[in-house]
């Protein structure tokens, strides 16, 4: 028979490790729950607010679309002529007045941006606007058409990310705005990188202070670099013709345009 020995009980541990080890669970316990608030937080920027704001867009253009005449498929191609080969001269390009804050005054399309890009184009730069409903225009800049500087501003990657692929437009790339009153066909010519506090950007003939402009621009600003916001990218187009909403869409957006109106 093999003799057993007595085994001391451990001693208790002392209440100042007792103490630390709880400290540490407990800290460790926080941590995980600020990654997980993190993890949300992005995914609800990343991914929320461009479901929400994709889906007020919508509603927008929806509605936007459904007030607005003429037809949903272009007109004959013209014979080409040699001051405007393949385009009709329809004369001075109508100009709207602005609406008032949060009001609707057309609707984009990019085709760099693919064949669904359909974005509206609402007044007023302020958070309500740009977060939701959409590119917002510069109340200090010309409307669509107008002789001047036409600008937009809209966010990169987050609330309906209607700028994202800005970087990705090349020279030559045509910019279609719809209007009540018809469609402005503008020309990218190039972008640049400026910081946060360059307003000449919006001046009548961009970032060239007290010269009267004879051309019509289009300004469009956003974020950069994509995931960030300490600068801004600037992408500058022409006007190139116009045409009223009675001579039908450009032929190129028809399809967008009568899905726009419930058409297509």
């Amino acid at each position: 028979m093999v003799l057993q020995e007595k085994v001391a009980p451990a001693a208790a541990p002392a209440t100042g490790v007792v103490i630390l080890r709880k400290a540490v669970q407990i800290f460790g316990e926080l941590l995980i729950t600020v990654g997980i608030v993190l993890l949300l937080f992005v995914a609800w920027q990343l991914w929320w607010t461009n479901v929400a704001s994709d889906a007020k867009q919508s509603e927008v253009i929806k509605d936007f679309a459904r007030e607005l005449g003429g037809p949903v498929t272009p007109a004959p191609v013209p014979s080409p002529s040699a001051s405007m080969p393949g385009t009709t001269d329809y004369g001075t390009p109508a100009v709207a007045k602005a609406p008032g804050h949060g009001g609707t005054i057309g609707i984009m399309y990019i085709p760099r941006f693919g064949e669904n890009y359909t974005r509206p184009i609402v007044e007023g730069t302020t958070a309500d606007v740009l977060d939701t409903l959409g590119l917002g225009h510069y109340g200090n800049t010309s409307m669509p058409g107008a002789v001047g500087n036409f600008a937009v501003a809209g966010h990169r990657q987050t609330h309906g990310a209607v700028l994202d692929n800005i970087h990705t437009l090349v020279p030559g790339d045509k910019i279609y705005v719809q209007t009540r009153d018809g469609y402005y066909v503008y020309v990218f010519r190039n972008n640049r990188i400026v910081m946060p506090t360059d307003a000449d950007v919006l001046l009548p003939v961009p970032s060239q202070p007290g010269v009267r402009p004879t051309e019509s621009f289009l300004t469009m600003t956003s974020c950069n670099p994509r995931f960030g916001s300490q600068e801004r990218i600037i992408a500058y187009s022409l006007l190139d013709h116009w045409q009223p909403a009675s001579a039908g869409p450009p032929a190129e957006i028809a399809a967008q345009v009568a899905r726009a109106r419930g058409e297509g």
